[in-house]
């Protein structure tokens, strides 16, 4: 009896561990959120327009390869099997629903939680461990306005545009494939894309990389504030981040096509 009381209480303990993480970084998510208001003083803005400009231009170089071969996979494995039925001249129609409703953001933020999530779950969590947090709290300044406010802002605003211009780069990808391997011109490739392709599609994408960013800002954030044992806890701070974000993104997409599509 005593193994399973102590394997009972080590559940629970692991179980209200994660409730209590889980409140934290919602109350911080809502804080951050009530403070942008602030976002137009000047210190803000400079701030957030740097994280803007890391999570943006500084993604772009692996945004781009990333989103190509995205597309020209799924032209190619799609069209493969539609070619078996005589059907190839729909993959423009197969790869733009794909990307605009599932792919483009899904594949976005998976890149950015493991380039931007990481590097601000590292930034703050070596901020942490090296007292710089405490040091704001003792001059009065509010960690969440400071630091996570600029950092969800910039996520929030460029995910749907990373996802845009992931949707646009994997789309082109496929027509290049389908141009070159499956003898789909451009044109018909294109006509089928914009056919069948749908606003709700567009919307939908757009929601969702708006929530992922919202995800990846907070996961990241509270992770770096979370941070001990020093450089050891930067690192795992860091791994858990990245985990962490990977999976409340499968998770959510899930739900949000389910919600919208069933």
């Amino acid at each position: 009896m005593r193994y399973p009381a102590r394997s009972a209480r080590r559940v629970g303990g692991k179980v209200l561990q994660v409730l209590h993480n889980t409140g934290h970084a919602l109350f911080m998510l809502l804080e951050a959120t009530a403070f942008v208001r602030f976002l137009f003083t000047k210190r803000s803005r400079a701030e957030t327009a740097m994280q803007m400009y890391v999570t943006g231009i500084k993604s772009l170089v692996v945004i781009s390869v990333v989103a190509l071969f995205t597309g020209m996979i799924l032209a190619l494995q799609t069209g493969l099997e539609l070619r078996r039925y005589g059907q190839e001249v729909y993959i423009g129609s197969a790869v733009a629903v794909s990307m605009i409703r599932e792919m483009g953001p899904f594949m976005t933020g998976l890149i950015i939680a493991a380039s931007v999530g990481s590097a601000i779950a590292a930034q703050l969590g070596t901020m942490t461990v090296s007292e710089e947090i405490a040091a704001l709290e003792v001059m009065s300044i509010n960690p969440n306005r400071f630091l996570v406010m600029p950092r969800l802002v910039a996520l929030a605003v460029m995910m749907p545009i990373l996802t845009v211009y992931t949707n646009i780069l994997g789309i082109l990808g496929g027509a290049v494939v389908g141009a070159t391997q499956l003898g789909v011109s451009v044109q018909s490739y294109m006509d089928n894309a914009t056919k069948f392709a749908t606003n709700k599609d567009l919307y939908v994408g757009l929601f969702k990389a708006v929530v992922f960013g919202i995800v990846i800002a907070t996961v990241a954030c509270h992770q770096g504030f979370m941070t001990t044992e020093g450089a050891v806890g930067v690192g795992k701070a860091t791994r858990r981040a990245v985990i962490l974000s990977f999976l409340i993104i499968l998770v959510l997409g899930y739900m949000i096509t389910r919600l919208f599509y069933i």
